[in-house]
This record gives C-alpha cells, sequence and structure tokens, in this order.
C-alpha cells in the first residue's frame, strides 16, 4: 500500500515569447515582482518551430526562458497558471495576445508545463489547468516524449533546463544540509 506524502517543491520556470522585444524584459521584471527573484535568465533565442502564433503575435518571436529562485510546491502551477493568463489578458491588443508566458517547473524527473488546453497525455490539475508532461530525465539527459513540442525537444533547449536542473539538485541538496543542521541544533547538538 502506498502512503501519501507531501511532494518536495521543484524549480519554478517560464517561457516567455513575443515580437516585441522589450516586452519579453518587461514581463520578466513584472514576474519577479509576483514569484520573487530570478536566478538564471535564457540569452535570448527566437521561437521559430512553428508559425502558429505569427498571425495572433507577429514574426519574428523573440523567447526567453527563466528560472526563479524560490521553489516551489507542484500545485502552485494551477495558480501561476491563472496569474500568467492575467498578464497576457492585461496586454492584449485588439483582442489578440502580444505575448505568450507558459510557466512550469523542474523536478529531479522531470519537466512540466501548465497549460489551458486538454490533451491525451495531460493530467486535469483544477480551475481548468492541466498539466504537461514535457520532459522525462534519463541517463544525465531531458529526453523528449512523442508529444513534446518541437522547440522543447531542440538539444539546444533541452540543454538548458539540464542547466536549470543541475542548479536546482544543488539548491535542494544545500536546504536539506540546512534542515539536517537545523534538526541537530535543535536537538541539543553542538
Amino acid at each position: 500500500m502506498s502512503h501519501p506524502c507531501e511532494p518536495d517543491p521543484v524549480k519554478f520556470i517560464v517561457s516567455l515569447f513575443s515580437a516585441e522585444k522589450e516586452l519579453v524584459d518587461r514581463v520578466i521584471e513584472e514576474l519577479s515582482g509576483i514569484f520573487g527573484p530570478t536566478d538564471w535568465i535564457s540569452k535570448e533565442c527566437y521561437f521559430d518551430r512553428t508559425r502558429y502564433y505569427e498571425k495572433e503575435m507577429g514574426w519574428p518571436l523573440h523567447r526567453r526562458f527563466v528560472s526563479f529562485e524560490q521553489l516551489i510546491v507542484p500545485e502552485n502551477m494551477v495558480s501561476a497558471k491563472l496569474q500568467t493568463n492575467s498578464i497576457e489578458q492585461r496586454y492584449l491588443r485588439e483582442g489578440q495576445r502580444r505575448i505568450n508566458i507558459d510557466p512550469g517547473y523542474v523536478s529531479p524527473e522531470r519537466l512540466v508545463l501548465a497549460t489551458g488546453k486538454n490533451y491525451i497525455h495531460r493530467i486535469y490539475l483544477s480551475k481548468g489547468i492541466y498539466a504537461d508532461l514535457t520532459l522525462v530525465f534519463s541517463k544525465g539527459h531531458f529526453e523528449p516524449l512523442k508529444w513534446t513540442y518541437r522547440d522543447y525537444a531542440d538539444p539546444e533547449v533541452r540543454a538548458y533546463f539540464e542547466t536549470v536542473r543541475e542548479r536546482y539538485m544543488k539548491q535542494r541538496k544545500e536546504a536539506m544540509e540546512r534542515g539536517k543542521e537545523h534538526d541537530r541544533l535543535r536537538q541539543g547538538g553542538a
């Protein structure tokens, strides 16, 4: 029989893209006001694996990936997605999106994105939000799945998230060591 327990905290990440470079930077600042300081921002890259968003948002699309210093519990993805949807809404122009914001998280085993769209591999969380299993960590690398978006399957993007995962694993280890030290001191250890 399994025994339910609370999950370990995960590394909060966001992908942003827009035809307006300065809007991406502005929204990163906004997100750090909501979710806390960033601890990594990718170099600027192009969102060019599909032209799906071109009619709505323009072209070319400038993209950045961001990770945040503060670890979160996975169930916070629902509120994070609702908050990023709200930001997207604020920047609409004539009913068209100017920026796309996709929150997610990195854990030791996977990269998960939050989405409002259902599909065969997506698991419903709550409030209209689904978890999209995007990448799995296997044999030292993030690996795509048959449904992984082509941009996330790109080796350079996967390498970005391997770097984020390394940072996260170090952060977890340091937190565990601090917790052990705290417990030792509480129990009267020297």
